[in-house]
């Protein structure tokens, strides 16, 4: 068998070339092959060449990655191994904001309905999902290629690992195309997927795996290691999953599995109550907390108020560069693009290059992006003179507080507006600037129903238009679609955030007559860093494994590309007071990258003989945090 690389006559954008199968004993040329990237239909396929089982040979090449190809070449399942369901009528349907269907499944209800229309001709040949990395490899796959693989990964979950319905599976994969894979097929399968960002240290996968009870995990070679340190302790654990070419004692080879896996697979169908996902938050006091979400969260995305957000089209590829480990991701790399059957653009990014960033807007038909302000703020701190981005249209962003200043530099050197988003763990996305609203700047839009959004005091009163209050969500008398079941095993915290008919934010904010919403801060000592919500708490107790620590206070500082930043105020021990300071805030940087999740380290250290505290003992973070703003 040989490959032959041509460019694709339906999608010519520039450089986009696809993988043909040239069958032996054929003439090479373009009516004799597949056009494997996007062709749900092939028009030029002979009966001979569809015969061809040429997905297991493709994957068993071993090569980079599997189903990733140099020089541009994507892997796709020939058309006799793509295996469907019968799905004729599913996803027909569509619910108004005020319905609430009493079964929903996102893989049954979205992604099999497009890889039906694909079927059908009725949908473009636009990818469900193109990957990218740094190496120049790609991976372009159909919702058809997407239903079958998914299908298998789901086989491997219940057959390979024994997983059922309500199952906790721990995932922490960096942005790598099988993170899709093991999502879908969790929610296939009914198994509630926990993500976590791949910077996570053995301490803080440990506490995760525990306070879940997960009965699996998947990652990679990376992390690995860090798995089987903690493995023993965590006697719920018994299936590891490995994503890598290298194999691994005690681990499952997820690549191998799903060679084999049977494409054969039935959805379960899955209540909106029933669990989908849990996001591990950071929390001002103490360890992350679970909040548990139902598939409720993925029916909101196909609500028609939801869809004016983004107003994306199938013809539109969404880049948004969020952590796997972030609701964020979970929204605007899965459910919001592909409820819409949009492409789903992703750039593996193991970490945030601006250079990299304006790069590949260059270079890809990337229409619509959503993105933390750092990664805009870097941008615009480039000393590029051209940033027309050729196909860009629409750009979003939230996590953070974005200054007005900003807002107008994009503007100026782009052409374009940043839309702002807000939302939470708790809740998704809950208002935003839609695209074509009117927009006033600093605002981050109105409310999304079917979310009432009020500001309000900590009885849950509703405060009067232009007073400053917490966000707070209305969740009685009927509780909307979409917002957390609550937090896993807390019912303090549960309690704590039920404030009257509302659920309560932490987040203060303004509402002007018109309806349009201020942030103006946490309400508690949250720090938000580059989009990374941080706890204190967890910093301050990393910092006291160390001996040089007698104690230690962790607030926010602001910072002029990152918005704001983690600093630590310390005491020392007696005897590390003579030690050179300078040498010692890297050694304490370092040592905090060492026990827990590097993003969580103090970019700021400042030693000082005591920290201010209440007449109780309570350290005053507030007033430390005020010090550092310069407000009194």
């Amino acid at each position: 068998m040989q490959f032959l690389t041509v460019v694709c006559p339906r999608f010519p954008q520039p450089g986009a070339q696809f993988c043909f199968v040239h069958i032996p004993g054929k003439n090479p040329s373009s009516k004799n092959g597949l056009c494997k990237a996007f062709c749900p239909t092939p028009q030029y396929l002979e009966q001979d060449q569809v015969r061809q089982r040429t997905t297991m040979q493709c994957l068993g090449r071993g090569r980079v990655l599997w189903g990733v190809f140099k020089s541009n070449h994507s892997l796709n399942l020939a058309p006799q191994q793509l295996h469907h369901q019968h799905v004729s009528g599913v996803g027909a349907s569509r619910w108004n904001d005020q319905e609430k269907p009493e079964g929903f499944n996102f893989a049954s209800h979205v992604l099999d309905y497009w890889a039906q229309m694909e079927k059908e001709g009725k949908r473009g040949p636009e990818p469900a999902l193109w990957w990218v990395n740094g190496q120049g490899n790609e991976v372009k796959w159909s919702f058809r290629a997407m239903s079958d693989l998914t299908q298998r990964t789901a086989n491997i979950l219940t057959q390979n690992c024994g997983l059922q319905q309500g199952d906790h599976l721990a995932l922490v994969l960096p942005r790598v195309p099988e993170w899709w894979l093991v999502t879908m097929g969790c929610i296939r399968t009914g198994v509630v997927f926990m993500p976590g960002t791949s910077q996570l240290k053995a301490k803080d996968i440990h506490y995760r795996l525990q306070e879940s009870k997960a009965k699996a995990i998947v990652t990679t070679e990376t992390l690995a290691p860090e798995v089987d340190a903690v493995a023993s302790e965590c006697p719920a654990l018994k299936s590891k999953i490995l994503v890598s070419d290298q194999g691994r004692e005690g681990w499952l080879d997820f690549r191998s599995l799903i060679k084999s896996a049977s494409p054969e697979h039935t959805c379960v169908r899955s209540k909106v109550e029933d669990p989908m996902v849990v996001f591990f938050t950071s929390g001002t006091t103490g360890l992350p907390k679970m909040v548990k979400h139902n598939q409720g969260l993925a029916l909101r995305s196909y609500l028609p108020s939801c869809r004016k957000l983004f107003q994306l089209r199938t013809t539109d590829v969404l880049w948004c560069m969020s952590d796997p480990g972030w609701i964020l991701a979970t929204i605007g790399c899965l459910l919001e693009p592909w409820t819409a059957g949009s492409t789903v653009f992703i750039h593996h990014l193991p970490q945030f290059d601006p250079q990299v960033i304006i790069q590949t807007l260059f270079k890809y038909p990337v229409t619509q992006c959503l993105a933390a302000p750092t990664v805009y703020r870097m941008i615009l701190q480039q000393k590029e003179a051209n940033l027309k981005f050729p196909t860009l249209e629409h750009c979003s962003t939230g996590g953070e507080t974005l200054l007005p200043e900003e807002q107008e530099q994009w503007k100026s050197r782009t052409g374009l507006l940043l839309h702002e988003i807000y939302g939470q763990s708790e809740t998704g996305i809950t208002c935003g600037v839609s695209r074509g609203m009117k927009t006033k700047l600093g605002s981050m839009g109105k409310a999304i129903a079917p979310f009432e959004i009020q500001i309000i005091d900590d009885k849950g009163n509703v405060l009067p238009p232009d007073t400053e209050g917490y966000i707070g969500i209305r969740t009685k008398p009927v509780k909307p679609v979409g917002i957390f079941e609550g937090y896993e095993n807390n019912p303090e915290k549960n309690s704590e955030v039920q404030c009257g008919d509302f659920y309560n934010s932490g987040d203060l904010a303004k509402m002007d007559s018109e309806g349009y919403i201020w942030f103006k801060g946490r309400g508690d000592d949250i720090i938000n860093a580059s989009g990374y919500r941080i706890g204190p708490s967890e910093v301050e107790n990393a910092l006291a494994e160390h001996p040089a620590v007698a104690e230690s206070a962790v607030v926010s500082s602001p910072d002029p590309r990152r918005g704001e930043v983690v600093k630590a105020f310390v005491v020392l021990t007696p005897k590390f007071q003579s030690h050179d300071q300078e040498q010692l805030t890297k050694e304490l940087q370092q040592h905090v990258k060492l026990v827990t999740a590097p993003y969580k380290y103090p970019r700021k250290v400042e030693f000082v003989p005591e920290l201010p505290k209440t007449v109780t003992g309570k350290i005053r973070r507030s007033e430390l945090r005020r010090k550092e703003y310069g407000l009194k």
